[in-house]
Parts: C-alpha cells; structure tokens; sequence
C-alpha cells in the first residue's frame, strides 16, 4: 500500500475552491482525512484540478489509432495528452475497414485487461455515416451496420464503448440494439432533419460528436440535428474549441442554450498533438498538413485539431466568457457523468486520485492518473 501526502496551494474539487488543502493518494483514491505532521509532503503551488476527460481523441504524441492498433500506440497517446492534463481518454478510431476495428478492438480489450493508465474505453467514430456530412472520413468505407460489426460492439471487453452514427442511415431497430448492447450512441456526421435526430433520442441515444460540425444546420423551418442537440435536455454534446471547428459566438450560443452540465470539451485530437510534426499519411493517399495550430486534409477538409484539454480549457475562458469553475467541468465533470464515471471528474473524498497541477495561467505542469505522476 503506498501514500502519498500532498499540499496544495489551492484546489478545485469540481464544484469549489479550497485554499491550503492537504490530501493523502492511498491506493490511487484521494482522502483528506489526513494529518501531515511528521509526513513528507508534496508542495503543489498554482492550482489542482480534476484529471481531464477526453471522449474524442485520434492520435498523440505522432500516434494514429487508425494506424497502428496496439497498446503501445495507445501509451503513446495517454502520455502526450497527459503533458496536457488529460487523464482519461476514449481513443476514438475513425471511419475504417471491418479488419482495423477488430485490430482496434483487441488492443483496446489487452489495454482494459491491464489496467493500462488513461483509457476508459473506445470511441468507434464511423462508419456508419451520412456521405453529405462524412467530412474528412473516408467514403469508401462508409457502410450500413452489419453482423460483423455487431461482433464487436457486442463485446463486453472494451471498457466504455461509444458509436457516433448518423440516424438516418441507421435502422431504429438496430439503435436500440446498439443501445441494449451497452453502447453509447453519439449522432454525427449527420444529414438528419429534426425529426429522425429525435427518434434516436428516444430510442437511447444520448451523445452528439463534435457539435455544429459535419452536421445538419439549424434553420428557421428546419432544426435539423442541430437544433436537436440544443433543445434535447437529456443528452450531451462535444465541442471543440479551438478557433477554428465552431465560431465563438455559435459556442457563447449553444452554452448559453444547452442545459448546464451537458456541453463537455472535447479535443477531435491527431497525431501530431505533443510534437512538432507538420504533417501526417492519411486515408485514400492524402496527407494531413498542419498549419499553425489548424490541421486540413489535402483534399481541403479540416482533419481533426491539434488542441489539447488545457487550451480547450483556456480558450474556454478566455473566449467564451465562461467561469473557470465551469470550464474545468466541462473538461472533468461532465465527461464523466456522460461516460458513467462516477469516480472521476471530481476530488471530493474516496475520488480517483486523477488531477492536474496547473500553474497560474493554466498550464499543466504535473498530470497524475491514481495518484501517480504521468
């Protein structure tokens, strides 16, 4: 049994701030009923937040799920998300053949049965999509759900699984077999009118990927999955802030819209996240270049972001006219409620000991998963 006994300067248990906090991390759960008189202990000036909790995230550290399914491709990610503060991730596998998803879904089973720090479970992003909003997904492998791809949402080895689909390609019947699988259902890359996003709703979906993008738009005689997401109370919807994927004032928007607790950060992050790299090979013979902090394929689309957890947090902030309190939720907090984790998102008494020292800007400088520094 190891302990570790920490003070920290001020804290953020996800609903309040605490000043002088020491804590204790016994077998990687968090307790204050600690004294640290006679003890060693770990001074952490700035500030200490819950982990982060990323739902939709590509690649990292110049790892691509799509690339390379193994657990050490996984490692790869947990460790260059963690220079960022995130302390669990959904590893999210894009629009692919039927053989890279069942590459992808072993590996994810060998990281669960391993206990491997930083992932929770898989997100199958595709490739059950609508070809007008398939975005930068590969159309070749954009197809209709089939026994084998039942195979593997079926399995009860992946930790937290999650589909992002579009409903109108999807039959109702086979939403609510996703749903009675244990899946999470996400809509997106979606053509949908209002209509049919509704009856996914109904029949248990209860996520929306990447919000306003690759997705039917909100008209005045129309709502489309747009207007779903934001009038919907029940379900809850990623969004990336990064300058570049969402207008500021349609983020202020949905904030302003949504019921509180249901908008979570979201990063939609590629390869080159935690590196230098300027580019990467992707689907059908393209490369993905990165500009500045803006990633496009070179047929045009965006291709995901390099944003991290902690930017998508200042951005937050610093753009969105949003508390920090609140933002910090919208990278712990509300990531969990939506993935059930109960023990996470938070640092109230007996939580997962997965937090994030940040300095006065916001920066991370120490990220740890049970109580052990990453």
């Amino acid at each position: 049994m190891s302990q570790y006994i920490y003070k920290a300067k001020k804290l953020f248990d996800g609903e309040h701030f605490h000043h002088d906090v020491v804590f204790s991390v016994d077998d990687g759960k968090v307790s204050y009923n600690v004294s640290a008189e006679n003890a060693e202990v770990i001074n952490l000036d700035g500030l200490v937040v819950p982990g982060y909790i990323d739902v939709q995230v590509n690649g990292g550290g110049g790892a691509f799920y799509n690339a390379e399914q193994t657990t050490a491709c996984l490692e790869k990610m947990v460790s260059a998300h963690a220079q960022f503060g995130s302390t669990a991730l959904m590893p999210t596998l894009i629009t692919d053949k039927i053989e890279v998803m069942q590459a992808a879904s072993d590996a994810m089973a060998a990281a669960i049965e391993s206990n491997q720090a930083g992932v929770v479970g898989i997100h199958f992003e595709g490739p059950h999509l609508s070809h007008p909003k398939k975005g930068t997904h590969s159309e070749q492998f954009i197809r209709p759900i089939t026994e084998q791809e039942f195979e593997i949402y079926a399995r009860k080895d992946l930790g937290i699984k999650m589909v992002t689909l579009a409903p109108e390609t999807v039959p109702l019947a086979d939403i609510e077999r996703l749903i009675s699988l244990g899946v999470k259902v996400s809509i997106g890359h979606s053509n949908a009118d209002f209509e049919t996003a509704n009856t996914a709703l109904k029949a248990g979906a209860d996520g929306f990927t990447h919000l306003f993008n690759a997705m039917s738009a909100f008209t005045s005689r129309e709502p489309g999955v747009v207007g779903a997401a934001l009038w919907d109370d029940n379900s809850w919807c990623g969004l990336i802030v990064d300058g570049h994927h969402v207008h500021n004032t349609s983020a202020k928007l949905a904030i302003r819209s949504k019921q509180r607790g249901k908008i979570m950060l979201v990063t939609d992050a590629m390869p080159p996240v935690g590196t230098d790299d300027t580019e990467f090979a992707f689907f059908d013979g393209r490369k993905v270049i990165r500009t500045g902090d803006r990633l496009n394929s070179t047929t045009g689309e965006l291709a995901g972001s390099v944003l991290d957890m902690a930017s998508a947090v200042r951005n937050t902030v610093d753009w969105l006219d949003v508390s920090l309190p609140e933002a910090l939720r919208m990278a712990s907090l509300y990531p969990a409620q939506y993935l059930g984790l109960n023990s996470k998102g938070h640092l109230r008494e007996g939580a997962d000991a997965d937090f994030v020292h940040l300095d006065e800007n916001l920066y991370a400088q120490a990220t740890y998963i049970a109580g052990a520094q990453i």
